[in-house]
């Protein structure tokens, strides 16, 4: 198993069906390390403490996290089964990102950004960033979350561990589509 095909593995894993490697998660999201190397070694023996350490951290989205001593993991959002990161609340900057495809833009525009089979929105602190995520969907466009105006009404944010900004909703009135399309790079 190649480092990208384990990296997916976990995502899949600590995110979304933990139960399909017998995993379970803590109610912040957490597993123990040695039932993580337990069941990843049942697929792949080659899988050991030290690889899984490079593998996260040399993620490039930094979607994994030990615990301070190193004997838990969990991903740092992006969790399609229910569990609380307890992360603060945080005072988001004036404006945020977020990257999606063409194809989703009109019903973002009437509907509202929602975390579909997800906890939260995911928003960016910058727009390469949020170009990216956009491009992974298709052809991108990325709207800008007046993301300060949302929390003085009443909206909560969070910062993940990677950095990821987090939100239940964003609806339509804090949501500008910048113009013209974002050209493939």
């Amino acid at each position: 198993m190649q480092n990208t095909e384990l990296s997916k593995l976990l995502s899949y894993a600590l995110r979304h069906r933990p139960e399909e490697l017998g995993l379970t998660l803590t109610a912040q999201g957490w597993v123990p390390v040695s039932n993580l190397l337990a069941a990843l070694q049942a697929r792949d023996a080659s899988i050991t403490l030290a690889r899984l350490q490079v593998v996260v951290a040399s993620n490039d989205k930094k979607r994994f996290a030990f615990s301070e001593d190193g004997q838990l993991i969990r991903a740092s959002q992006g969790h399609s089964v229910a569990v609380e990161l307890d992360l603060p609340l945080q005072v988001p900057p004036e404006i945020l990102y977020h990257g999606t495809a063409t194809r989703f833009l009109a019903a973002i525009l009437e509907q509202g950004l929602r975390p579909g089979n997800r906890q939260h929105v995911h928003l960016s602190s910058d727009r390469p960033t949020a170009e990216a995520v956009g491009r992974r969907h298709g052809k991108p466009v990325v709207l800008l979350v007046k993301a300060g105006e949302l929390h003085r009404a009443g909206g909560q944010f969070f910062r993940s561990a990677n950095g990821v900004w987090l939100t239940a909703a964003v609806p339509v009135p804090y949501l500008v589509a910048e113009p013209g399309p974002v050209e493939a790079v």
